[in-house]
């Protein structure tokens, strides 16, 4: 059969129409292109003990890390132990507080021994162990036990871990009716009592790095302690003026080098008022990496509409303004605990 030129002319046509049909279909639909990658899979859990902060400054926040991603991904977590119990506060919400404020700005593994408020004489088995703290890099004493003594191996036990160290109020005060010093020697300070319960208005120091930037702080209703002796190697950080007569000036937070580690002091934290402030939560923040010799001591605020470390956490409201200094404490608060 024989074919038209014209006939011939329309088949090329059609081939040429249908080759260049047949590109397009593949070149929108990817057959025989790559494939896409996969979508990234988030982080692995936090380290084991470290209790996830809100999302903050150093990292966590949806849309930035993703809802599960590990902010401090490649870091070396910190050992601390919180040692704490006895009379007149609350220890449980107390440990919460630091340990939720402090996960927010570096990766920690926690150790918690939480007793002494039934334990005779407030030798608490723990410290029976020479090497208590072994493979803690700083423990934190929040501890009452104020009229309790302690036998020699125990005092030496209890001072013996070369560690960095945190005081918090009534750690002053427990075995305050033991003559031998090495405990009070350890903290920085010995003080046996306190004023009346009232608005503690601070003094910061000038010049160190723990206080730069701190704006003035009024404390929610606290106990000011009577401090009588300021242990050589420790400096004031913050004062206060005695409400009694006599207008004495004595230190609240303090720094203090021991052996050769830093230990950081607060006479503040009677009441959970206290710890839930923001600024005590920065405070203690900046003594937690003092103690451990991190650097920066004040981090950076955080990014608008996020939270971040003494902050709260995101959609947390801010903590309210302290009352003016002096204002009376509500009944029942003054003169009592320790």
């Amino acid at each position: 059969m024989r074919v038209s030129k014209s006939a011939m002319d329309r088949i090329r046509r059609a081939l040429v129409a249908l080759g260049a049909l047949i590109a397009l279909v593949l070149a929108t639909t990817g057959t025989g292109a790559q494939q896409p990658p996969q979508p990234a899979q988030p982080a692995g859990p936090p380290p084991q003990g470290a209790q996830p902060g809100g999302a903050g400054r150093q990292g966590g926040a949806p849309g930035i890390l993703g809802p599960n991603a590990n902010p401090f991904a490649g870091q070396t977590p910190i050992s601390a132990m919180i040692v704490t119990g006895g009379c007149c506060h609350d220890y449980t919400g107390q440990s919460k507080v630091i340990m939720d404020t402090l996960n927010a700005v570096m990766p920690i593994n926690w150790t918690v021994v939480q007793g002494m408020s039934s334990v005779p004489d407030g030798k608490l088995p723990l410290y029976e162990n020479p090497d208590w703290a072994k493979g803690m890099d700083i423990v934190i004493h929040n501890e009452c036990w104020a009229n309790g003594d302690l036998p020699a191996n125990i005092r030496q036990n209890i001072t013996r871990p070369n560690v960095a160290r945190m005081f918090f109020h009534c750690t002053l005060h427990s075995y305050r009716v033991m003559t031998d010093d090495s405990w009070r020697e350890l903290i920085g300070m010995t003080s046996r009592r306190h004023t009346n319960a009232h608005n503690i208005l601070l003094k910061w120091v000038d010049g160190d790095p723990i206080t730069a930037g701190l704006p003035p702080y009024v404390t929610p209703i606290d106990e000011l302690y009577v401090i009588e002796k300021v242990w050589p190697n420790t400096k004031a950080l913050a004062t206060a003026v005695s409400p009694e007569p006599d207008g004495s000036t004595y230190p609240v937070v303090w720094t203090h080098e021991y052996r050769g580690n830093r230990v950081f002091g607060t006479t503040l934290g009677h009441g959970n008022e206290t710890f839930n402030t923001n600024q005590f939560r920065e405070l203690f923040t900046r003594g937690f990496r003092w103690a451990l010799k991190k650097e920066p001591i004040a981090l950076p605020p955080p990014p608008a509409g996020r939270g971040g470390r003494g902050r709260g956490t995101a959609g947390e409201a801010p903590a309210p303004e302290a009352p003016a200094p002096n204002a009376p404490a509500p009944g029942g608060r003054r003169g009592g605990g320790h």
